[in-house]
């Protein structure tokens, strides 16, 4: 079948099931099929049927808003690709401006110690390791079926020749988490569950990411007040802390930070559409860096 015809018919019905970018998923998920970049497609002619016949399988789960990267079975992420699938949330563009912060508190560090709460696909977490030779990193998930994307993507990244990040199994909230890292913590970042309960999000969502990935309270900042006690903790005189939030949170989560105590320097920043994306705080006390 000829690769133009199958990308136009392609796009149109994936316009058609409500799917906010369909050429660009039509594209992707061809390239998929047939093994080359979405660049590689402007020189493909035709499609053997055998692949047409896989590409078709793959639009109908688009179609139905399966996400693009659990039919793919890969996520981008900075200079990563990570695997992911169902159990575990898909990390998102956004996301890439916190780990680019965290890497900008770590310049310069010899052997800094990161913890990132709530890892899932350890995009952070892997991120930081990768860009940052000699980063002692840990991953904390609590989900049993995310965590095994966490040490499965970790491992990958060992055997690509990084430095080890290490998985742990634990709630951020608990008031013990990693009590042996207490005080001697460079930065802790999260990309935490903060939907707010009933919040309108889209099928790829609301069906496909875990819930405990999700959702955040009334408000979306119940899971981030609990594990503002363990970052302060966590982190030394002097350490960062960046939480990822909603668009809609960029006033709500500086204030719960300011009013929990121990945090200066608390700041929001925005992603590159120029939305409220993450907050930063600094702990407070006499640096020891």
């Amino acid at each position: 079948m000829r690769c133009r015809t199958l990308l136009g018919d392609a796009a149109r019905r994936l316009a058609e099931a409500g799917v906010e970018s369909p050429r660009v998923d039509a594209e992707l998920l061809l390239a998929h099929v047939v093994g080359r970049s979405r660049a590689g497609l402007l020189t493909l002619t035709d499609v053997p049927d055998d692949d047409a016949a896989r590409f078709a399988a793959l639009l109908d789960q688009r179609a139905d808003r399966v996400p693009l990267q659990h039919l793919t079975g890969r996520a981008p992420f900075r200079r990563l690709e990570l695997a992911v699938g169902p159990g575990v949330f898909v990390p998102r563009p956004e996301t890439e401006l916190l780990a680019e912060w965290a890497l900008e508190r770590l310049a310069g560090l010899d052997g800094p110690v990161v913890v990132d709460l709530g890892s899932g696909s350890g995009a952070l977490a892997l991120s930081i390791a990768h860009e940052h030779p000699g980063a002692r990193v840990t991953a904390v998930e609590h989900d049993p079926g995310a965590i095994a994307w966490t040490r499965h993507n970790a491992l990958d990244r060992v055997g690509a020749g990084d430095t080890p990040v290490g998985v742990v199994a634990g709630d951020m909230t608990d008031a013990g988490l990693l009590s042996e890292l207490d005080g001697r913590v460079d930065v802790v970042v999260s990309n935490p569950p903060y939907v707010p309960d009933g919040a309108r999000i889209p099928r790829e969502v609301a069906d496909h990411d875990p819930p405990l990935a999700l959702w955040g309270g009334p408000d979306g900042l119940d899971v981030v007040r609990g594990m503002l006690g363990v970052a302060a903790r966590l982190l030394r005189p002097g350490g960062w802390l960046g939480i990822e939030h909603a668009d809609q949170q960029g006033t709500a989560l500086p204030a719960v930070v300011r009013s929990h105590g121990g945090f200066t320097d608390v700041e929001d920043h925005p992603d590159l559409a120029g939305r409220p994306r993450f907050t930063t705080a600094r702990r407070g006390g006499r640096e020891d860096r």
